[in-house]
């Protein structure tokens, strides 16, 4: 299910996210946040989806847009991803996944690199900011945005 726009437009916001950044969103489904990175701040961005299909959308949604020389979209599992150029990472993905995560993000992300999650957190990691928005799109609760910042 895509992260709707308001909270992907939020979720950048909360990152501070500039022209100076390379936003990754892992599981980048139809580029959505990617593309509003680049477009909206000016980052440079890189999605990793598994799915073929929905890389191809994501590349022609890029194009329409007018952002596809400053964003990428790999097709690949997001566990073998080199992640290490990123300086946000983004992710909507089911707890079990993000816990799975957590390890590969604490190893191959620099100090200072900032993690935000739609609705899920990260096991035990507790988040320097959680901020909540207005209802989900399964209209069964609330927006949940979790952002943590990778220390020295």
């Amino acid at each position: 299910m895509p992260t709707p726009q308001p909270v992907v437009f939020r979720m950048l916001e909360l990152a501070e996210v500039s022209e100076e950044d390379v936003v990754y969103d892992l599981g980048s489904g139809d580029g959505r946040i990617v593309i509003a990175a680049a477009k909206e701040f000016g980052a440079r961005g890189v999605g990793i989806e598994i799915d073929p299909e929905l890389v191809k959308r994501a590349r022609r949604k890029a194009e329409r847009a007018g952002v596809s020389d400053r964003v990428e979209f790999r097709q690949g599992d997001l566990f073998e991803a080199d992640i290490g150029e990123a300086t946000v990472v983004t992710l909507y993905l089911w707890p079990t996944m993000n816990d799975r995560l957590r390890p590969k993000l604490m190893e191959e992300l620099s100090p200072g690199t900032r993690i935000l999650s739609h609705d899920f957190g990260i096991g035990d990691w507790s988040p320097d900011t959680t901020v909540t928005l207005g209802t989900n799109t399964m209209q069964t609760a609330e927006n949940r945005i979790f952002l943590w910042t990778i220390s020295d």
